[in-house]
């Protein structure tokens, strides 16, 4: 397994912040929001709230199975992209929290332009991602930081992968 690169609450939202200060810097100004799940989730809700954007939900899944961690499986989307808003299209930011090979994000953007409900409606895709690894082949149109190697990343909530129910109980049973 390669080098871990563990991030701190504080880190993580720094991150988040800086994305939100290259999106508006640039002038891109998105209608919606697009993020692939579960990694941009959390990236999402915060830009969310800093456009006041609604968002939209892509299932995608690309790893899977205990213990490989390093390896990227096949990707799977979801059948529909779930999402509140009412003018889904127009100008369309797809975020996920970071490019590992590259993969996930060209098909992402692909699904995207033939997704039926929206194909006709989308003006323009611009993508964002917190962290771009080395031997990623996607550059996305934001990228708060390139890494100069391909660390595993530790994000502050996936700690909960790790334990389950009754170790929280004990934790608050105290």
């Amino acid at each position: 397994m390669s080098e871990k690169l563990i991030l701190s609450w504080d880190e993580y939202n720094k991150t988040v912040e800086k994305i939100a200060i290259m999106v508006y810097d640039s002038g891109y100004t998105p209608n919606l929001l697009v993020g692939i799940m579960r990694g941009g989730a959390p990236m999402i809700d915060v830009l969310s709230r800093v456009f006041k954007l609604k968002c939209a939900y892509l299932a995608v899944e690309s790893y899977s199975g205990k213990g490989i961690e390093d390896e990227q499986g096949d990707i799977v989307f979801s059948r529909e992209m779930s999402s509140i808003a009412k003018n889904m299209g127009g100008k369309i930011l797809l975020c996920d929290d970071l490019s590992d090979t590259g993969i996930t994000l060209n098909k992402s953007v692909a699904w995207l332009k033939n997704y039926g409900p929206i194909k006709d409606k989308i003006e323009d895709i611009k993508t964002a991602t917190l962290w771009k690894k080395k031997k990623s082949t996607f550059e996305p149109d934001y990228c708060a930081v390139h890494l100069p190697n391909d660390p595993w990343i530790v994000q502050p909530f996936e700690h909960y992968e790790e334990i389950g129910i009754q170790d929280i109980k004990k934790k608050h049973n105290k």
